[in-house]
């Protein structure tokens, strides 16, 4: 059984006890007749940060699922302090000291961190309960430097604060074994900094981390060694020192991968222009103030900030999901559009990849033809809504998802949830980019994809701007910023507080987004 304190003096010894903490041995699990897992090999030593890298569909969630509970291996011997376990659902790789912390929250949004945290651990009477979780629960957020209004509800917290929710929950399970899915696939680079240093305060005590990842320069940075999974099977394990990034991302896809900075070389007018633009949240706090940009034909204008400085509200009104309080928006030859509907706007040639997926991008219960002809189903495009073409529907999904390379689709009645993340957003880039858009905002789409992937959503993206299309690219990924943008605004405060052209610097972008500008 684990240690009953999750933190606290460790001998310094510990940490370089041979054996492991871990260890996965040629595990198996199939889904009907795909195999995600095939004879794959992991372990994981006591004190250490390890990293487990590989493209979206390699089968890292699935391993990590199987750890903590959610999945069964069909085959293969799980070792714990070198002893065989059989884990069968999350209690009792609770029992083991597992905890997994998933890329998308498992938090109840109108209940407080702390009742939050309860839900997870709580026993005995409810106020005797809420009093020992809280006490433990702030003396884990003290040795680790985490700040956490554990009065707040969830939905009042910031991403950041939610996943540090997420980690105390565990934490306060008494967790030795710390599993994070894609941990900083929504977090800014200091956030990120401030997490990983948490979790390096945590591996001194004895605590093992393992880290999901498609950010390369994270595992270089804070893993003490990296596995490699492609295909369902494990490549190869390595300390960072004994590879650079090429060798890495060849390990990782099989090939290198290296894109190159693409400017525009045929800007043309005016597409679309935001002029002074306002709008407040629902509690009356200004979201969006005076905000005001344009962006022209042939053209990838870079919106760089640090999250929730109003990008998600940016996204809802430019969609039509937001209505603005004051100021104009115009498309050329058309007018002002600010008062559209969505469909109005899809009609006039404005598609958006939003950064939620999950919630905006696709419905994963409904299958693969259905997620991708809805749009063209509004439009008219497979028939009239009394007699819908499914045969028109069919042909055309095939020729997309050929088109789009949508890998791991073995039938268009499959799910479209049982995508991995990086087909699910090719998924939806073919359906937003078969009508030839005329303006696309695009929020953090590379948001938990693999180098492959990423490079494909940038060639897309790429591709409609060189059609002469306009570009809104939104993302807190400030390397991504500076590869793709011929023009950068830098979002604070719900406003554009500073504006620079290509190829810009990125010590001034910087500055500019943390007000020192």
């Amino acid at each position: 059984m684990p240690p009953t304190s999750v933190v606290g003096q460790l001998d310094p010894a510990v940490k370089n006890t041979a054996g492991f903490v871990l260890e996965l041995r040629n595990i198996v699990k199939t889904f009907g007749t795909f195999t995600a897992l095939d004879d794959v090999n992991f372990n994981l030593k006591r004190g250490e940060v390890h990293a487990l890298l590989g493209e979206n569909g390699a089968g890292k969630s699935t391993l990590m699922n199987i750890v903590c509970g959610l999945y069964a291996a069909d085959s293969g011997e799980r070792l714990h302090e070198g002893e065989p376990v059989w884990i069968s659902n999350p209690r009792e790789a609770h029992a083991l000291g597992i905890g997994m912390v998933h890329q998308h929250y498992k938090l109840v949004k109108p209940f407080s961190a702390l009742e939050n945290i309860q839900l997870e651990n709580g026993s005995g009477p409810y106020r005797t309960s809420l009093n020992r979780i809280r006490q433990k629960a702030t003396e884990i957020s003290k040795i680790i430097g985490f700040e956490v209004d554990l009065d707040l509800p969830v939905e009042q917290l910031s991403i950041s604060e939610q996943q540090r929710v997420e980690i105390l929950k565990i934490l306060t399970a008494d967790a030795r074994i710390i599993i994070l899915d894609e941990p900083t696939a929504v977090l800014t680079d200091m956030e990120a900094e401030n997490m990983f240093t948490a979790m390096r305060s945590l591996a001194a005590t004895g605590c093992s981390v393992v880290f999901v990842t498609h950010k390369l320069r994270e595992a270089f940075s804070f893993a003490d060694r990296i596995t490699v999974m492609r295909g369902g099977k494990t490549i190869n394990t390595v300390l960072p020192n004994q590879l650079d990034v090429t060798e890495l991302t060849t390990l990782i896809v099989g090939e290198t991968v290296v894109e190159s900075v693409n400017r525009s070389k045929n800007i043309g007018d005016p597409k679309i222009t935001l002029n002074e633009i306002s709008m407040k949240r629902n509690n009356g706090v200004n979201a969006i103030t005076d905000l005001s940009f344009q962006v022209r034909s042939g053209e990838i204008y870079g919106i760089a900030g640090i999250g929730g400085n109003g990008q998600n509200e940016l996204v809802a009104i430019l969609s039509g999901l937001r209505k603005i309080d004051t100021g104009s928006i115009e498309l050329n030859d058309v007018g002002r559009v600010e008062n559209a509907t969505p469909i109005e706007l899809r009609d006039l040639g404005i598609v958006c990849i939003h950064s939620d997926r999950e919630t905006y991008g696709l419905a994963y219960g409904l299958n693969i033809a259905e997620n991708f002809s809805i749009s063209g189903v509004l439009a008219g495009e497979f028939g009239s809504y009394i007699k819908v073409k499914h045969k028109l529907i069919h042909e055309a999904t095939e020729l997309a998802i050929e088109a789009y390379d949508v890998r791991g689709v073995r039938t268009l009645n499959q799910k479209a949830g049982l995508l991995s993340g990086g087909n699910a957003q090719k998924l939806v880039i073919a359906r937003e980019f078969s009508r030839e858009p005329s303006i696309v905002v695009a929020h953090s789409p590379c948001r938990g994809l693999d180098v492959r992937a990423s490079s494909a959503v940038h060639e897309y993206l790429l591709k409609a701007r060189d059609r002469g299309g306009a570009v809104v690219l939104i993302s807190e990924d400030l390397d991504e910023i500076l590869l793709m943008s011929d023009r950068i605004g830098v979002m604070s405060g719900g406003a554009i507080v500073a504006e620079f052209d290509a190829p810009a610097n990125r010590n001034e972008i910087g500055k500019s987004m943390t007000g020192h500008g």
